[in-house]
């Protein structure tokens, strides 16, 4: 089982449409609304992936009754944390050529009662786990160190933990060592200070928050591909595109294929890359079960082109 955190989770509608023009009635071609998150999404490709997973998440209002209706309907177990504030709604524009713009709210502000009782679910629920993933930007009344604290936790308990977040979250909480960090290539570059340009720097910072604490790291660069980069070697994963449709959960969904399939080497990154590469194929933010995945479609080499440019380099 993957129980996955989710502490600021979100209502999710997604429009496609031919173009945005500001100040213009667009209309749209289509529609949806998801239960949104970071770690939501990762619960809904393991899901898809016919695999079991708990989603824990404070929840509040009517917003996030419907969330939690949503997920029920999808066959996720849902460990909610009642919240006094309302569960944010976020807004995705999917334009045809590819370009997404979102609209994310703040969310609600958690109380020092309702942190407590979000980690002590978490540590609940946790019995029956072989991975932890902790996803997410943190809400309001949560500190930085609060990632730091349930990846402390989860280890004391014997549980290996994997974390999507950046910022001060993810320095806080590398002295804890987590056993997995997913940063793309912006927070990477955020999180080491410094540009990345060729995906030798990205290997090059990958290695520096291994040297802090992350006992491996999952990158994701985009177009470009995937780096993994653990204590056993460097890898290079990329796959065939044909058609870009959203990219909404698409990091989610790889950082649901590398768990799934164990959560270290070359495997794992393989089934990474082909969740990351179906889902940016399906619309909004669905995400891909075993008939969207092409395996074939992948490639995973030690061999690093340290020296290719990124095609959208981070300054």
């Amino acid at each position: 089982m993957i129980l996955t955190v989710t502490p600021n989770p979100s209502l999710d509608r997604t429009y496609e449409i031919p173009s945005l023009d500001r100040g213009e009635v667009i209309r749209a071609t289509g529609e949806r609304m998801d239960p949104g998150g970071k770690g939501v999404n990762v619960s809904r490709a393991v899901t898809a992936a016919g695999r079991r997973t708990v989603a824990v998440l404070p929840l509040g209002g009517a917003p996030g009754s419907l969330v939690a209706d949503l997920l029920h309907a999808q066959g996720i177990e849902v460990a909610p944390v009642p919240v006094a504030g309302p569960t944010r709604s976020n807004i995705s524009l999917a334009e045809a050529d590819g370009v997404l713009t979102k609209i994310n709210a703040p969310g609600p502000e958690l109380t020092s009662a309702e942190e407590e009782l979000l980690l002590e679910t978490v540590r609940a629920q946790s019995r029956d786990a072989s991975w932890i993933a902790c996803c997410g930007s943190l809400p309001r009344g949560l500190a930085p160190s609060w990632y730091a604290a349930l990846v402390a936790r989860a280890h004391a308990a014997g549980t290996r933990i994997a974390l999507d977040t950046s910022g001060p979250a993810l320095l806080a909480a590398l002295r804890e060592r987590p056993d997995v960090v997913k940063p793309n290539a912006e927070e990477l570059s955020e999180a080491v200070g410094r540009p990345l340009a060729t995906i030798g720097d990205a290997v090059k910072a990958a290695e520096d928050l291994r040297e802090r604490g992350a006992g491996a790291v999952l990158a994701s660069l985009g177009a470009d591909g995937q780096l993994l980069v653990e204590a056993s070697g460097v890898w290079f994963g990329s796959a065939r595109v044909d058609t870009v449709r959203s990219n909404v959960g698409a990091g989610d969904s790889s950082l649901a294929g590398f768990l799934i399939a164990g959560g270290s080497g070359p495997d794992a990154l393989a089934s990474a890359v082909a969740h990351g590469a179906a889902a940016v194929q399906l619309p909004g933010s669905v995400m891909p079960g075993p008939a969207d995945l092409d395996p074939d479609a992948v490639t995973v080499t030690s061999t690093v082109p340290v020296d290719r440019v990124l095609t959208e380099p981070v300054s």
